[in-house]
């Protein structure tokens, strides 16, 4: 177990890297930088231009701009953001409860949406409820997110005026937090619980036709205690181990989902730093995104292995 975790804990340097170098690059890819984007393209003043480059440090060639942003952050520093002038840490920060927030939420819509579903059409198999379910489940994996969130705000807050449209909560009591986290964490997890209904079916009726199962039934157990002890405790091994692994993505996932509800989490800021060009909160932002995906991928592969012997061994 020990090697296998070492060996583990090693994949994860490289992607960490691999993804900071694409990060670099691919903003400097965009057209135009943050000194065009301050000052505006037909700026007359090429003197004063020049001496903002110099001071942002983008006089330098690419390659020497890499290795000294890339040496601050083997130290833990992530920059500072060209636009606010406060470290990309501190802001990174400021916004990652609320994104945890939403995309916990979301996972818990997804989990309590999901499981329900997917055990009862897996026990009623080609039957009214497992039809209406799979239908249901295509839908959600078919409705892109940016719909589904403009769709729920038309008729909860413009329709019926349930619900507020867009931003948080600002000093609010938990009810109010609330209404302002329902819309974009349904919107969210709508899709999650479209995945995971299908795989809990799946894994379901998997477990069902298992010998153990069988057996169960011929001792005259009743048909709950079967359902609860023997076929859903095996069947949520592999549903487990893709809500860990949607946890860390939808961190990264909710940048859509924040633009269409204001919602002041991470994915606002990364798209307000590339409008802006602010090349160190894009790149730090990315890569603490990429962390926190690569660390959840990481533990649930641990826990996972610790859960199933086979993969101890080897076979």
């Amino acid at each position: 177990m020990l090697r296998i975790t070492l060996i583990r804990s090693l994949t994860v340097v490289p992607v960490l890297f691999g993804i900071s170098v694409i990060s670099f690059l691919v903003i400097r890819m965009i057209p135009g930088d943050v000194i065009s984007s301050i000052m505006g393209q037909d700026f007359g003043d090429p003197a004063v231009e020049a001496e903002m480059r110099r001071y942002f440090g983008l006089d330098m060639p690419v390659h020497e701009q890499f290795f000294t942003w890339f040496g601050d952050l083997l130290r833990g520093d992530l920059g500072t953001s060209m636009r606010t002038g406060q470290p990309v840490l501190d802001e990174i920060l400021q916004r990652l409860p609320s994104t945890l927030l939403l995309a916990i939420s979301a996972l818990l819509v997804a989990v309590l949406l999901s499981i329900p579903l997917g055990i009862l059409s897996a026990t009623r198999r080609n039957g009214p409820l497992d039809a209406v379910a799979r239908v249901v489940s295509l839908i959600g994996l078919s409705v892109p997110n940016f719909w589904l969130g403009i769709l729920l705000v038309y008729v909860f807050s413009v329709s019926l005026g349930w619900l507020p449209s867009q931003g948080a909560s600002e000093g609010g009591g938990l009810l109010d937090n609330v209404r302002y986290l329902v819309l974009p964490a349904v919107t969210l997890g709508a899709s999650l619980a479209a995945i995971n209904m299908r795989m809990t079916r799946s894994s379901m009726l998997e477990v069902l036709n298992q010998d153990y199962v069988r057996t169960a039934r011929a001792k005259g157990l009743a048909e709950r205690v079967i359902m609860v002890r023997h076929a859903l405790r095996n069947s949520l091994i592999p549903v487990v181990t893709v809500l860990g692994i949607e946890l860390g993505a939808l961190l990264g996932g909710t940048v859509i989902v924040e633009q269409v509800f204001a919602w002041p989490g991470l994915g606002t800021m990364v798209i307000r730093g590339i409008s802006q060009r602010d090349y160190p909160v894009v790149q730090g932002t990315l890569l603490f995104l990429a962390f926190f995906y690569v660390l959840v991928n990481y533990l649930v592969d641990l826990v996972y292995t610790y859960l199933d012997p086979r993969l101890r061994s080897g076979h």
